[in-house]
């Protein structure tokens, strides 16, 4: 059994709880705790933080829901562990399931963007029982877009990225030099306050290579299948998302066993940024039912 403590505080207008889990300390981003509703559980993607989820969080706790929003593994500057190996979907998994533990949430709405989607998609395969219903934002069904990956000529170019983001040394570099730019480059749809935000994390030691151990620990071609989803699913892509293609998308209905609706908008991978009113009327749309 892990052992679990939590802290709160605030700045500014947000309010903060730092969950201490054996050894790691993971900062969430928390609202509506008093709330009589489910909780909703949000994980964020690369390179981002909890920040993007600043505007939903409000509207998920206005509308009587607890929301919690943890800073995921190598994110969180107390929860930053220097191995590959630490990084291994089963661990960052596990670390949701632990902070939903911590706040008594015995079963809880997941929301995923980008990798914080991988993870959701995975957990609602093998913790079921816990989620009362998952949505995905951007990526689609693990196995759909695996088998897309190895061999969709589309994904395989837009997914050419992972392979530089696995090399040792550059990544970092890369996104570090001329004052970050190459990492701003990638915030097109941020604004100002949430580019600041998203700094003050990644210009931490060891925090860009962190994140990136999140790419290296994957295995690209290993065989394990997640199989069929049996949790009620809202899945919403980007028609214009430069890194995931429609394939995959498209499949990912032969895995839901569930009620299951697919949302195709007109916007970029950067869905909450570029069409927050579309993707949150769907989501208290999909949490509700």
């Amino acid at each position: 059994m892990s052992k679990r403590k939590i802290t709160y505080y605030k700045q500014n207008d947000e309010n903060f709880a730092n969950v201490f889990i054996n050894k790691l300390i993971f900062t969430c981003r928390i609202d509506g705790l008093e709330n009589t509703g489910k909780t909703v559980i949000l994980l964020h993607g690369f390179p981002e933080t909890s920040r993007m989820w600043y505007k939903l969080i409000k509207i998920l706790s206005s509308n009587n829901y607890r929301v919690i929003a943890p800073n995921q593994r190598g994110y969180s500057k107390g929860a930053r562990p220097l191995k590959v190996n630490d990084y291994k979907i089963n661990k960052l998994c596990q670390d949701v399931l632990n902070i939903a533990n911590a706040f008594n949430a015995d079963k809880f709405h997941l929301i995923g963007h980008d990798w914080g989607a991988a993870i959701g998609w995975l957990l609602s395969s093998l913790s079921k029982d816990r989620i009362l219903s998952y949505t995905a934002l951007s990526v689609p069904h693990l196995d759909a877009f695996s088998d897309a990956i190895l061999n969709d000529k589309i994904q395989k170019k837009k997914s050419c990225y992972i392979k530089l983001f696995r090399l040792k040394f550059f990544p970092e570099l890369y996104f570090k030099i001329f004052e970050y730019k190459n990492l701003k480059s990638l915030w097109s749809s941020s604004d100002k306050n949430e580019i600041q935000s998203y700094i003050s994390v990644f210009s931490k030691k060891n925090a860009i290579k962190a994140s990136l151990n999140w790419y290296r620990a994957i295995n690209l071609r290993g065989t394990r299948k997640i199989g069929n989803i049996y949790v009620p699913t809202l899945m919403i892509y980007g028609i214009n998302d430069i890194a995931i293609g429609e394939k995959a998308v498209d499949e990912t209905k032969e895995y839901i066993k569930a009620s299951y609706t697919l949302k195709k908008i007109k916007s970029s991978h950067w869905l909450i940024q570029d069409s927050f009113d579309i993707v949150s009327r769907e989501i208290l749309s999909h949490l509700k039912n």
